[in-house]
C-alpha cells in the first residue's frame, strides 16, 4: 500500500492515496503536523499488519517504509514502492568450470582457468633458473624479496636511497590532514525530520544546492563591496530587493551589511525597515562625514546614524522622503563621502537607487559599484525599464559595460494573479542579457509595511537566498 502525505504550512497534514479513506490532521505547526502524520501511518500498519510506504509532497519527494512494529525507514533513490520486496536481480550465469583441473601442490602453482575447456593442456616445460623470481614463482617457504622499485627511505643504506630521493619522497607525499569529510545529515523537510529520529539520512538533492547557496551568501571577501539596486522604473521591486538581499547575506555572513538610500526623491527603504532610538538621516550623516573618517573614530559611533534592523542584522542609513527634493540636494561629492564612510565600517553596501538615471547622485553611484542587481517585477514596462538601462550601461563607458555584462536581475511576482510562467518568460529574456536572472514567486509579505526575512513563505525565503548566491558568485 502506498499513502500519498500532503502538509500545508499552517499544520495540516493530509494523507490519501488510491484505494484508502482519506485522513485529515489538524496540527499547530508543521514539525508538529509531521510527528502526527507518522503516529498515524504507523497505527495504519500496525491494523493492517503489513508494511506500507508513504510519499512525502517534497520535491523530490522522499519514500518511507512504515513497518507493523513501528520503524520508519527512508528508501533510498525513490525506488518504486514494490522494489523492497521485489526479488534480487538476477546474476548473469557463469560458464561453467572444467571439471578434470587437479588440486594444486605446494611446489606447483595453481594454473589460471583455461579459457575454453576444449583446449587439451599443453605440456609445460621446466621453468629455467631465474636469476631474481618473482613473488608469485617463489616457494611458499621462501622469504619475501623486497620491490626495487620501492625502496624504503627510512632503512635502506645511503647508496640505494641517496638524499635526494628523501627530498623527494618528502615533496611528493600526500598530507596527513587530507581526510574526506563526512557529509552533515538532512536537516530539511521530511528527511530532517527523520534525522532527528536518530535516523542517519542523507540530505536530498534540493537542500544539498540550498547548502551551496548558503555557503556562497556567507563567504567574506577581502575589502568592502558596493552593490547597486537599480531600474529606471518607479514601483520595479528596488527596495524590497535592496532589503531582502541585505538580510540574507546579514543573517548567513554575520553583520557588516548596510543598505542605503541613495534616493533625493521621495526615498522609501526607511519606511519598509526598523526605526531605531532617533530619526536620523543620510542629511545627518554628511556635516559627520569627516569626524568618522578621522583616525579616532570608531564604528559604534554610526549608531547616531544608522537604523539597525534586530532580527534580520543589518542597519539601514535612510533619507529624508518628508522633505522636498531641492531641500535635501546632495551632489556627487557628497555621495563619494557617504560611500568613504560606510565602506569604512561595512563589508557589504548595497544602494537603493533612485529612478533619476541623469541624476550625477545616480551616476556616481555606478561609477562606486562592484556588482550591478536590476529589479523587476513581471509587467511589462518594468522588465523593458530594466532592459534599456543595461544597454545604455553597456554603452556609457567602458567599466559600466562591465557592470552590465555581469549584472543579476531578479524578477519579482508583481501580484497574486502574476502566473509563475510570466515569471519564467522574463527571466529566460534577461538571462541573455546579465549574468544570471532569479525569479521571486509573489508573497503578500512583501507588498507592504515593514519587511522582515522571517514573515516571507518558505519558498519566497528559498528563492532569496537563490538570488542572493547569484549576487555573491560576482563578488
Amino acid at each position: 500500500m502506498t499513502i500519498q502525505i500532503s502538509i500545508t504550512d499552517d499544520g495540516t497534514a493530509t494523507l490519501h492515496g488510491e484505494g484508502i479513506e482519506p485522513e485529515t490532521i489538524v496540527a499547530g505547526t508543521y514539525h508538529q503536523a509531521q510527528e502526527q502524520a507518522i503516529d498515524a501511518l504507523i497505527s495504519r500498519a500496525r491494523a493492517s499488519g503489513e508494511q506500507l510506504y508513504a510519499v512525502t509532497d517534497e520535491t523530490p519527494p522522499t519514500t518511507l517504509l512504515i513497518e507493523p512494529r513501528g520503524t520508519v525507514t527512508p528508501v533510498p533513490a525513490d525506488p518504486a514502492p514494490n522494489s523492497a520486496t521485489a526479488p534480487a536481480q538476477a546474476q548473469p550465469e557463469q560458464p561453467e568450470q572444467p571439471a578434470a583441473a587437479p588440486a594444486p601442490t605446494e611446489a606447483t602453482p595453481a594454473a589460471p582457468v583455461a579459457a575454453s575447456p576444449a583446449k587439451p593442456a599443453a605440456v609445460t616445460p621446466p621453468p629455467a633458473a631465474p636469476t631474481a623470481a618473482s613473488p608469485a614463482e617463489q616457494p611458499v617457504n621462501a622469504p619475501a624479496q623486497p620491490a626495487p622499485s620501492r625502496p624504503n627511505p627510512l632503512t635502506a643504506d645511503s647508496s640505494a636511497a641517496p638524499v635526494s630521493s628523501r627530498r623527494q619522497v618528502r615533496e611528493q607525499r600526500q598530507s596527513f590532514l587530507n581526510q574526506e569529510q563526512r557529509e552533515q545529515p538532512a536537516t530539511e523537510g521530511w528527511r530532517g525530520f527523520l534525522a532527528s529520529m536518530g535516523i542517519r539520512v542523507a540530505p536530498s538533492e534540493a537542500e544539498k544546492a540550498q547548502r551551496i547557496d548558503r555557503q556562497a551568501v556567507s563567504q567574506h571577501w577581502p575589502g568592502p563591496r558596493t552593490i547597486a539596486i537599480v531600474n529606471g522604473k518607479g514601483g520595479a521591486s528596488k527596495t524590497p530587493t535592496t532589503i531582502l538581499l541585505s538580510a540574507v547575506f546579514a543573517r548567513y555572513g554575520g553583520g557588516g551589511v548596510l543598505a542605503y538610500d541613495n534616493n533625493q526623491t521621495r526615498g522609501t527603504l526607511g519606511w519598509r525597515t526598523e526605526q531605531g532610538p532617533h530619526d536620523a538621516t543620510i542629511l545627518d550623516l554628511l556635516p559627520k562625514a569627516t569626524d568618522l573618517l578621522s583616525t579616532g573614530a570608531q564604528s559604534a559611533d554610526l549608531a547616531h546614524f544608522v537604523h539597525h534592523q534586530t532580527t534580520d542584522r543589518y542597519d539601514v542609513l535612510r533619507s529624508k522622503p518628508v522633505a522636498l527634493a531641492d531641500a535635501q540636494r546632495v551632489d556627487a561629492g557628497d555621495v563619494d563621502a557617504i560611500h568613504q564612510v560606510t565602506s569604512k565600517f561595512y563589508r557589504l553596501i548595497f544602494i537603493d537607487s533612485g529612478n533619476d538615471e541623469s541624476d550625477p547622485l545616480w551616476k556616481r553611484m555606478i561609477d562606486l559599484s562592484d556588482q550591478l542587481v536590476v529589479a523587476t517585477t513581471t509587467k511589462d514596462e518594468h522588465a523593458e525599464a530594466g532592459a534599456l538601462l543595461l544597454e545604455a550601461l553597456a554603452d556609457r563607458d567602458e567599466r559600466s559595460a562591465a557592470l552590465a555584462d555581469e549584472a543579476v536581475v531578479i524578477v519579482s511576482e508583481s501580484n497574486d494573479s502574476a502566473k509563475a510562467t510570466e515569471a519564467a518568460e522574463v527571466r529566460d529574456g534577461f538571462s541573455k542579457l546579465a549574468r544570471e536572472a532569479v525569479s521571486i514567486p509573489y508573497d503578500p509579505a512583501m507588498v507592504d509595511g515593514v519587511l522582515h526575512y522571517d514573515a516571507l513563505r518558505g519558498s519566497t525565503q528559498r528563492a532569496w537566498l537563490r538570488a542572493a548566491a547569484a549576487v555573491a558568485r560576482g563578488l
